[in-house]
């Protein structure tokens, strides 16, 4: 099963984007997305950001994290 995470983005610079994830940051690439801007909030997978999801989106697939763990 895979699963991926929602962060936050904090800071992009050429492909590659800063997120926080629960407090964690780490580097991920960003070159799937277009427009992406800090603070916007993304589904990060294997080191990719690969959707741009809404702050509901986020909310909710950290409840989700939490009732699984």
């Amino acid at each position: 099963m895979c699963v991926g995470l929602s962060a936050k983005v904090v800071k992009i610079s050429n492909g590659t984007a800063v997120v926080d994830a629960g407090g964690a940051r780490r580097e991920v690439s960003s070159k799937l997305l277009e427009n992406l801007e800090p603070g916007d909030y993304v589904m990060v997978h294997a080191g990719v950001a690969i959707a741009k999801i809404t702050d509901e989106d986020e909310s909710e697939t950290d409840q989700l994290m939490e009732e699984l763990l």
